[in-house]
């Protein structure tokens, strides 16, 4: 069969055999977020038509607004995989704390969580710009037949097994990894299946787009604003392009494929920077070093991190590893 012909269910028993838990959980979580997926893509696609889009009336543990979008992607992706039986526990951005998952038999020998944003940049709704889904798959640390606990979820990023995400766009793309490079699987809505579109994705050597909200400038760190005066400069392959979607799976997205850097750094608003580590940050670096990338606090890299909460936020720097080197050596220099 022809690589580019092979469709996203044929690519996960093939590649089944390489995990290194060969048991058939693993992709079977990943048929269940494909399942969700094509769910909450039909939603997105037809928000503008019913009254699903706009605030929920709630926020989340984050203190945002949820959108309504945003509650029912939660939902459907928490649904599958409890309907699954494939996890023993789910921690999502929208939700203050983790989920238990204690299965049928109430026996709790799943052996995975999941961590998630369900709908990434989903203020982007009303006006038409994609958004999307971000996963992360841990082996859980707690025993087999107790249920799931923090430590489980509160793992570094080095220890995931798997990592994803679906942007809902012009097409609707499902990326993802399992620690044996990254391919991208384009959604035919015809038939209901994802096709394997974007096999071995990498990111270019070099890249002359640089992602970052250059409205809150005056409040970035001093080596922040270096690198971005450096972006900006008439010199060798510069002025780079600014490119800023607000919707990370976007932004990261056209980086891989085009070459760029996105940063959202801490400022003076988000003292500890905006993303969370453990549903944006960690899988995003998975990713990313998955594909030749480099993903970073702006010191130290992002998968080393010890996660000390749930919802912890951390500075970013990921895309090309040429240009996330040159934005740590402005970060060191300005210390």
């Amino acid at each position: 069969m022809e690589e580019r012909n092979k469709t996203l269910g044929e690519f996960i028993i093939e590649n089944q055999k390489a995990h290194q838990y060969s048991s058939g959980e693993l992709s079977k979580i990943i048929n269940s977020i494909r399942l969700a997926a094509k769910v909450v893509n039909y939603k997105v696609n037809k928000a503008g038509l019913v009254d699903i889009v706009g605030a929920a009336g709630d926020q989340n543990i984050q203190g945002e607004d949820q959108q309504k979008l945003d509650v029912y992607a939660n939902e459907v992706f928490i649904q599958t995989l409890i309907n699954r039986e494939i996890v023993c526990g789910i921690a999502s951005e929208e939700n203050d704390d983790f989920i238990t998952v204690e299965g049928l038999d109430k026996s709790h020998n799943n052996k995975y969580v999941v961590l998630m944003d369900p709908l990434d940049g989903s203020s982007n709704i009303d006006v038409n710009v994609s958004v999307g889904t971000i996963f992360s798959v841990y082996k859980r640390v707690s025993p087999l037949g107790t249920p799931v606990t923090l430590e489980d979820f509160l793992q570094p990023g080095t220890a995931q097994v798997a990592a994803g995400y679906v942007v809902y766009g012009t097409s609707t793309m499902l990326v993802y990894t399992t620690g044996h490079g990254v391919n991208g699987f384009t959604l035919n809505p015809a038939i209901g299946t994802f096709y394997l579109s974007h096999p071995n994705m990498r990111f270019p050597e070099s890249g002359n787009i640089y992602s970052v909200n250059e409205g809150n400038y005056i409040q970035f760190p001093q080596g922040v604003k270096d690198y971005i005066k450096y972006c900006q400069a008439e010199e060798e392959d510069r002025p780079y392009t600014s490119r800023y979607i607000g919707s990370l799976v976007s932004d990261f997205h056209r980086n891989m494929i085009k070459g760029g850097i996105y940063i959202y750094p801490t400022s003076s608003k988000a003292p500890k920077g905006k993303l969370r580590l453990l549903y944006e940050c960690n899988p995003m670096a998975f990713i990313a070093e998955q594909a030749g990338g480099k993903s970073s606090d702006g010191f130290g890299r992002t998968m080393e991190i010890v996660p000390t909460e749930l919802h912890q936020r951390v500075p970013f720097f990921c895309g090309v590893k040429s240009m996330v080197e040159k934005a740590e050596e402005f970060m060191e220099q300005a210390k």
